[in-house]
């Protein structure tokens, strides 16, 4: 519902309840080069990390213009993860686990396998606060730690190469993985650990898997790596819901490698036997870093890619379907004040009558439904169902004066 961009002069933070209009809800430029900004949910807390200061976190509560904290690190803070309950630090090889709250330092974990990139994924569930972060340097290992109870909870053997990319459910019930090959997605079970799905994103070619996202019920995963394509697929068993194929010749072959399968290595058969992107997107750019998202913006399914050089885009997925999905709007994220909506690559050439072409051009008018509780207000004041993943218990009202006293560190 809202998306955050650290840019040379600074950050920026946009609401996403319209498809046609990208809002500015903040424009700060006090500290250069930032390149980490995360805000909590839709909330009026945000931490901030900067090339300048590499090694320091600062909190602020960006409506009054305050600075709640900061915290300085032994070496260069890699990524940051939040939720109502936790805010984790991940540094190369350390992770320091603070309670949001008052933002206490309560956990440090030392002595991690090399961590680079700064890989981790927090759940934004806070009743099911799980952690996950490589367990080796040289294979695909995720530690999963209880961030409540601040023990480890189990170690999940999911890839024989190092780890490239981590991401919770809404629910933080299941996690998906992929390694640097990028080829196999696995999802497994949390916090048992137990592998539930497993997607093949191509055989050709190994590609560098930069984002892995959920939707927030749980139905689709979505893949974006350094090429064109975004992969989406759907968390279902299609051997219990597919129904009987017609007497085609492709229907019989398909029966012919499925039956084949079982006399085939483990190996071979396990891969034919994998599904396949239930929906994918061909963007227009190539090689560039890019964070994905699937969210619902005035009532319907979309999906969200952020590239690096400042675009975002936006396109229609077909829940029913799948297929192809449909660029309905993109939007530069480096104007200044009200955004400059990019009109020429607005236009599409003809498509036919699908789902995703009739809800291509719906009004234009913002919902006042779009995703309940990730208002300002929670979604108290318009009697919304606030998920019970939003307010942790004690919930963290970050418009009150005294919630966040002034800490010097």
């Amino acid at each position: 519902s809202s998306l955050a961009i650290g840019t040379t002069t600074g950050y920026r933070l946009f609401s996403l309840s319209s498809v046609e209009q990208l809002d500015q809800v903040h424009e700060s430029n006090e500290i250069p080069d930032v390149y980490i900004v995360e805000r909590l949910f839709s909330s009026s807390l945000v931490v901030v990390v900067s090339h300048a200061k590499p090694q320091q976190m600062n909190v602020y509560h960006f409506k009054k213009g305050t600075e709640i904290c900061n915290y300085s690190y032994s070496s260069k803070i890699l990524s940051i993860r939040l939720n109502r309950q936790r805010l984790v630090v991940c540094l190369e090889e350390s992770i320091y686990i603070h309670n949001i709250k008052d933002m206490k330092l309560l956990k440090t974990i030392l002595d991690t396998p090399p961590n680079s990139t700064g890989l981790c994924a927090l759940s934004i569930n806070h009743a099911n606060s799980y952690l996950a972060y490589p367990g080796s340097a040289t294979s695909g290992e995720i530690v999963l730690y209880d961030g409540n109870t601040l023990k480890a909870a189990c170690t999940i053997p999911a890839h024989d190469g190092p780890l490239a990319a981590l991401a919770f459910n809404s629910t933080g019930s299941k996690l998906a993985s992929a390694s640097e090959k990028g080829t196999v997605i696995r999802v497994f079970s949390i916090p048992g650990g137990q592998k539930l799905y497993e997607f093949r994103r191509g055989m050709k070619r190994y590609v560098n898997i930069s984002s892995l996202v959920f939707s927030m019920d749980s139905q689709f995963l979505c893949a974006s790596s350094n090429t064109e394509t975004v992969h989406i697929f759907k968390l279902e068993h299609l051997t219990d819901s597919r129904p009987e194929e017609p007497p085609t010749w492709s229907g019989y072959m398909g029966k012919m490698f499925q039956a084949a399968t079982n006399y085939l290595p483990a190996q071979v058969s396990g891969m034919m036997s994998q599904d396949r992107a239930f929906a994918t997107v061909r963007l227009n750019v190539c090689g560039q870093r890019n964070i994905c998202a699937l969210s619902t913006i005035q009532k319907l399914p979309r999906l969200l890619v952020a590239t690096s050089d400042g675009h975002l885009y936006i396109y229609n997925l077909d829940p029913q379907d799948g297929g192809e999905c449909v660029l309905i709007k993109n939007h530069s994220l480096l104007g200044s004040g009200k955004m400059e909506e990019n009109k020429e690559n607005d236009l599409q050439p003809p498509v036919p009558q699908s789902y995703a072409a009739t809800v291509a051009r719906q009004s234009t008018v913002p919902s006042t439904s779009t995703m309940p509780g990730y208002s300002e207000d929670g979604g108290a004041l318009r009697g919304e169902v606030i998920p019970e993943h939003e307010f942790a218990t004690g919930p963290v009202c970050l418009d009150d004066e005294n919630e966040f006293p002034p800490v010097s560190i």
